[in-house]
Protein backbone atom coordinates (compact mmCIF):
# COMPACT_ATOMS: atom_id res chain seq x y z
CA UNK A 1 0.00 0.00 0.00
CA UNK A 2 1.31 2.94 -1.05
CA UNK A 3 1.50 5.98 1.76
CA UNK A 4 1.68 8.51 -0.98
CA UNK A 5 4.93 10.14 -0.26
CA UNK A 6 7.84 9.42 -2.55
CA UNK A 7 10.57 7.11 -2.29
CA UNK A 8 13.45 7.91 0.40
CA UNK A 9 15.79 6.17 -1.96
CA UNK A 10 16.03 6.39 -5.80
CA UNK A 11 18.34 4.66 -8.12
CA UNK A 12 19.38 5.23 -11.50
CA UNK A 13 21.08 2.12 -13.95
CA UNK A 14 22.91 2.68 -17.21
CA UNK A 15 23.63 -0.38 -19.24
CA UNK A 16 22.45 -2.40 -16.01
CA UNK A 17 25.18 -1.12 -13.87
CA UNK A 18 24.23 1.29 -10.89
CA UNK A 19 25.57 4.39 -11.75
CA UNK A 20 24.16 6.79 -8.49
CA UNK A 21 21.50 6.83 -5.94
CA UNK A 22 20.24 8.89 -3.90
CA UNK A 23 18.50 8.72 -0.40
CA UNK A 24 16.87 11.31 1.83
CA UNK A 25 16.98 11.53 5.17
CA UNK A 26 15.27 14.24 8.08
CA UNK A 27 18.08 15.48 9.85
CA UNK A 28 17.89 18.03 12.51
CA UNK A 29 14.78 19.56 11.15
CA UNK A 30 16.53 19.74 7.25
CA UNK A 31 15.93 16.96 4.94
CA UNK A 32 19.02 15.99 3.44
CA UNK A 33 19.80 14.16 0.26
CA UNK A 34 23.18 11.70 -0.05
CA UNK A 35 24.43 10.32 -3.43
CA UNK A 36 26.63 8.20 -4.17
CA UNK A 37 27.89 7.91 -8.12
CA UNK A 38 29.66 5.53 -9.38
CA UNK A 39 31.72 6.42 -12.83
CA UNK A 40 30.72 4.55 -15.67
CA UNK A 41 33.99 5.44 -17.39
CA UNK A 42 35.92 3.62 -14.83
CA UNK A 43 36.82 0.12 -12.45
CA UNK A 44 36.62 2.25 -9.15
CA UNK A 45 34.41 0.39 -6.69
CA UNK A 46 33.89 2.68 -4.17
CA UNK A 47 31.13 5.80 -5.12
CA UNK A 48 31.90 9.34 -5.22
CA UNK A 49 30.01 11.33 -2.59
CA UNK A 50 28.94 14.42 -3.79
CA UNK A 51 26.98 16.85 -1.00
CA UNK A 52 25.31 16.00 1.41
CA UNK A 53 22.83 18.47 -0.44
CA UNK A 54 20.47 20.14 2.82
CA UNK A 55 16.93 21.49 2.36
CA UNK A 56 14.68 23.22 4.74
CA UNK A 57 11.52 21.39 3.52
CA UNK A 58 11.03 17.79 2.03
CA UNK A 59 9.29 18.97 -1.27
CA UNK A 60 12.33 21.22 -1.92
CA UNK A 61 14.59 17.84 -1.52
CA UNK A 62 12.02 16.08 -3.62
CA UNK A 63 12.11 19.07 -6.23
CA UNK A 64 15.78 17.92 -6.66
CA UNK A 65 15.63 14.23 -6.82
CA UNK A 66 12.89 14.13 -9.46
CA UNK A 67 14.95 16.38 -11.31
CA UNK A 68 17.98 14.88 -11.00
CA UNK A 69 15.77 11.48 -12.21
CA UNK A 70 14.84 13.54 -15.18
CA UNK A 71 18.31 14.26 -16.08
CA UNK A 72 19.86 10.62 -15.52
CA UNK A 73 16.58 9.68 -17.61
CA UNK A 74 17.97 12.27 -20.40
CA UNK A 75 21.00 10.96 -20.21
CA UNK A 76 19.76 7.12 -20.97
CA UNK A 77 19.97 6.03 -17.43
CA UNK A 78 16.57 3.60 -15.66
CA UNK A 79 15.58 4.98 -12.96
CA UNK A 80 13.48 3.69 -10.17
Amino acid sequence: MSSGRPSRIRTARKDGRQVVTLRRADVDGHVVVECEVYPVDSLRVEPIRPGPYRFDTEEAANAFVEETGRTLEYLGCAVS
